[in-house]
């Protein structure tokens, strides 16, 4: 940074371009003077009706383009409602798992969840011209939506083929592909990361797509995942898919320090070493020497020996001599003191290129406890630096690598039953992922979850390191087919498949581990607003009409729906602690301690009011019509603004 005084006032264009590039990247184009803002689309951000436009540009275009961002700025009147009897640990885990349409979803998330998630994991459809996409139309009106798509069920689906003889084959995937990811960025935090894994059908597309979504400046990689060793096709066999990866923004992940993998075998060769320092009481020689054998026996693909210059050992832990010399690059000021063998006494021989520390560094080695130099038997050999595997088991994640895949499907088969369910992802993979860019307690979302692999993955990571990041899983409950393995055992939709794959994996990483972690999952259900229709539009009902509402919620809804709504729209997150307890003699809901509380019963009055501001609330809800009548309302208001004015009143 200069130190000399920029002497003007603020660029004010250039700080409004960023605040707009910051809150639309997508508006971020190319002109002949640099980058701008393409205002034609901007005013498409701002507004709920299709705004044409033919001005030329550098971006990527498609028929529906314009739909999909009218469809990602529309707001829903939809709600989440608790499946208390699916769920595991309801009242007190922070996990959670969702049925429904993911779009309508993601734009519940978006107060309570707001930069809240480190990572994005999702395994869209493929585009392979074999399966489903979405189809997203909030233009028409119910009716005629279902009526034209036929594809409704009772989970309110729409799904539609795609084969590749479409017209619109490429179009209708990115049109479903786009309020998804723009969705789904307004969640990460400012260094969160997204992974997104496709194949060659639409990875240039999803790049394209991303850099307008994400901005081209936040791609983190595209790596290469080779799951086989052979393909089947009459060109080239395909071996590998994608997985694509951009962060939120560069700079503030950067700041957050590198992204490092634990390198294979590392974990087992320090757990080895570890168990021969017991038996062999710290004889460091000794342990050396079961190193070496160790290492003898192992085949050469094992992953474990490639370590294998890691034998040597002190009680710091596991080393191998390292060259120390400076490096050959023609310089004449390397130092070249003398080092003093520690049994000869005599100095010790020296490189022909002098030492690559200077003489302090050296002598702190010499004196550290244990000497964190190496020598030979005698004077005669160079010494070396200790190169400790502890120091060095990390590596960048490489953009290039290999993992079978078939072990996926054995698990999900040992789990929930033989082919119920088709490719799923591999949770080693998985967990490499998680680990990379996550720590504990950060948030972790996948909204095409599948089976649930990303789930299993964080739990076994989870028990693995004892930590607690946390899951939320979103899936459309797609139907089985009647003659599919899924539908004769038992499972009727993807989402009982996922759910039941979550609390056997749980259960199995409990028994092989007993961790002490999180191993439950709150289960909701997409549907339709918990009020009654004239609570959104009572321009369309007459004063008659009016009457049969004095009840705005419907008559099935349960308390459980309305807290679930009110941390919706309150912007909390759905994973807070949930204490049920009587107070006056009604039942209240107690989230995160006092931080809401949430009265359903009737007849609420001044007794109750009186009884709860004792403990003090920050926020309070109530039915409207769960007051006794019209002046306990007031009363109630008032007295909790006399007795605990900290606590906020609203009522549903």
């Amino acid at each position: 940074m200069s130190d000399t005084l920029d002497m003007t006032s603020p660029d004010l264009v250039i700080q409004n371009f960023e605040k707009l590039a910051e809150l639309f990247p997508n508006c971020v184009t190319e002109s002949a003077a640099g980058r701008a803002i393409d205002f034609d689309l901007l005013k498409q951000e701002l507004s709920h009706q299709v705004i044409e436009g033919n001005k030329e540009r550098y971006r990527l275009e498609w028929p529906g383009k314009r739909e999909a961002i009218v469809t990602a700025n529309l707001p829903t009147t939809k709600t989440l409602r608790p499946i208390r009897e699916d769920s595991v640990d309801f009242d007190t885990t922070e996990n959670l798992y969702i049925e429904g349409d993911n779009l309508e979803v993601l734009k519940l998330l978006q107060e309570s969840y707001l930069g809240k998630i480190k990572m994005i994991y999702i395994d869209p459809p493929y585009n392979t011209g074999k399966d489903f996409v979405y189809k997203d139309n909030f233009t028409e009106d119910k009716a005629e939506h279902e009526k034209e798509s036929g594809q409704r069920d009772d989970y309110g689906r729409r799904l539609v083929a795609n084969p590749e003889s479409s017209g619109r084959y490429h179009s209708d995937w990115l049109t479903m592909m786009y309020p998804r990811l723009k969705l789904a960025r307004n969640l990460l935090t400012d260094d969160g990361v997204i992974f997104i894994s496709i194949d060659d059908n639409e990875v240039h597309n999803v790049r394209k797509l991303c850099d307008e979504v994400f901005g081209d400046l936040n791609i983190a990689g595209q790596i290469i995942w080779q799951k086989s060793k052979k393909g089947d096709s009459k060109l080239i066999a395909k071996t590998h898919e994608y997985v694509l990866v951009y962060v939120r923004d560069k700079s503030s992940t950067l700041e957050n320090g590198k992204w490092r993998k634990k390198k294979d075998g590392v974990d087992d060769v320090l757990d080895y070493y570890r168990k021969l320092v017991k038996n062999l009481e710290g004889e460091h020689d000794a342990i050396s020497e079961a190193m070496v054998e160790w290492y003898r026996k192992m085949k050469d693909s094992d992953p474990r020996k490639d370590h294998k210059h890691y034998r040597k050992s002190d009680d710091r832990g596991l080393y191998f001599p390292s060259d120390f010399a400076g490096p050959n690059d023609g310089r004449e000021s390397r130092p070249r003191y003398d080092i003093l063998h520690p049994i000869t006494g005599k100095s010790c021989k020296k490189p022909s290129t002098g030492w690559r520390w200077d003489e302090k560094r050296t002598k702190e080695a010499l004196e550290a406890e244990p000497m964190r130099i190496h020598f030979g038997e005698d004077e005669t050999t160079i010494p070396c630096r200790k190169s400790y595997l502890k120091n060095t088991a990390y590596e960048p994640f490489s953009s290039v690598f290999y993992k079978d895949n078939r072990g996926a499907s054995k698990e999900v088969d040992d789990l929930v039953g033989k082919k119920v369910f088709d490719f799923p992802k591999n949770t080693d993979v998985l967990k490499s992922l998680v680990e990379l860019v996550t720590k504990t307690d950060d948030l972790i979302l996948d909204f095409f979850s599948g089976s649930g692999s990303l789930a299993h993955a964080v739990l076994d990571l989870n028990a693995d390191e004892n930590e607690n990041r946390k899951f939320i899983l979103v899936q459309l409950p797609e139907l089985t087919e009647n003659k599919s393995s899924a539908y004769k055992a038992g499972y009727k939709n993807i989402c009982d498949i996922g759910k039941e794959r979550i609390r056997r994996a749980a259960k199995k990483i409990k028994g092989e581990t007993n961790a002490d972690i999180d191993y439950g999952f709150r289960v909701f259900r997409l549907d339709e607003s918990n009020m009654q229709d004239v609570y959104y539009k009572p321009q369309e009902y007459d004063q008659g009409q009016l009457d049969a509402f004095a009840d705005n919620v419907k008559p099935d809804r349960t308390a459980d729906d309305l807290l679930a709504q009110i941390l919706l729209d309150w912007g909390l997150p759905l994973s807070l602690p949930i204490e049920q307890a009587t107070v006056a003699g009604k039942k209240v809901f107690k989230v995160a301690g006092n931080s809401l509380y949430a009265c359903f019963d009737t007849d609420i009055d001044e007794d109750f009011a009186k009884a709860v501001a004792e403990e003090a609330p920050l926020r309070i809800v109530f039915k409207d019509s769960g007051f006794k009548n019209d002046t306990a309302k007031e009363n109630v208001k008032q007295l909790l603004k006399q007795l605990s004015p900290e606590t906020e009143m609203k009522v549903i």
